[in-house]
């Protein structure tokens, strides 16, 4: 299969060409820099308007991860940014489909699960109403999924993803981070919910959007761990695996002073979302890492000297 991926030098993007190009599938990234280090094809665009690299799409599978990081500060200018960087590739590659002689055989979107706010205790499946803010997370998140309706494909599937465990990645590295800095306490109550997924179970529940072996090949997916935990839960399995001691809460406030220092969303920490993958779960599919001290343990054992 060829698949072209728009936001492929990113962490997410460079796991998945690893992943497809060692099962046999020719990958092909979208980027405005070719890198010259990596084992991929690359095709250079400008992530906003159609150009020669439109061809690419004819016939392809297209998996769309593009998107400014959105690790910083919710001020309206990095809501504008985080917007646009979303809105206008995904835009542009609607365009594009537009003009081939034929619908491409599978438009993956890749969204966010931020797309429900601060969602409290409720557990949410793929038939919960999205949020209408904050703008950071609901706002950007509904204007990128918007922006891919109507897509010249055969199959659309919009992934709304958790938090994705990975190591080397920013989430985790954060978070790990401040364990062995003795600073692994509970974040403000801790009873905020965490949906989260392993790397690996990413990146099957890709492949299955892609080349679907059960019925949830179309449409909305909650790309998460069957079982989300709370704050309190997370920062307690991670003192157990990197084998740190219990350590005081992080009130709110600290939070919010924490997060402007480091220039980042203190809502990243504070809101929680208890996210359930009901669709995968009823099409049959099956989590290697469904459980959180398992999954961390299988990315963190050999670091936690």
């Amino acid at each position: 299969m060829k698949v072209v991926i728009a936001g492929g030098s990113g962490a997410l993007g460079r796991r998945l060409c690893d992943d497809l190009g060692r099962r046999g599938h020719q990958v092909v990234v979208l980027t405005r820099r070719v890198r010259p280090d990596r084992p991929y094809r690359q095709v250079e665009w400008d992530g906003r308007t159609v150009g020669a690299w439109g061809a690419e799409l004819d016939g392809s599978a297209v998996v769309n991860l593009a998107g400014e990081l959105v690790d910083r500060r919710p001020t309206p200018a990095n809501v504008q940014l985080l917007t646009r960087s979303r809105v206008e590739p995904t835009r542009a590659l609607v365009a594009a489909m537009a003009g081939l002689p034929a619908p491409v055989p599978v438009l993956v979107q890749v969204s966010t699960l931020a797309i429900y706010g601060d969602a409290g205790d409720r557990v949410l499946d793929e038939s919960v109403t999205p949020a209408d803010g904050p703008p950071q997370m609901a706002g950007v998140a509904r204007a990128w999924e918007a922006a891919a309706a109507g897509a010249r494909a055969d199959r659309l599937v919009v992934l709304r993803t958790g938090v994705v465990l990975d190591n080397d990645t920013p989430a985790l590295d954060r978070l790990s981070s401040l364990v062995r800095w003795g600073l692994g306490g509970r974040v403000a109550s801790g009873r905020q919910w965490v949906s989260w997924v392993h790397v690996d179970d990413w990146l099957a529940i890709v492949r299955e959007a892609l080349a679907p072996a059960t019925g949830a090949g179309e449409g909305l997916i909650h790309a998460t761990s069957p079982h989300p935990v709370r704050n309190s839960e997370l920062m307690a399995a991670l003192r157990k695996i990197l084998r740190r001691p219990p350590a005081p809460p992080t009130p709110a406030a600290l939070v919010r002073l924490g997060a402007v220092l480091l220039r980042t969303d203190p809502a990243l920490a504070l809101t929680g979302r208890r996210a359930i993958p009901a669709r995968l779960l009823a099409a049959g599919f099956r989590f290697t890492h469904p459980h959180l001290d398992e999954a961390l343990a299988n990315l963190l054992v050999d670091k936690s000297g």
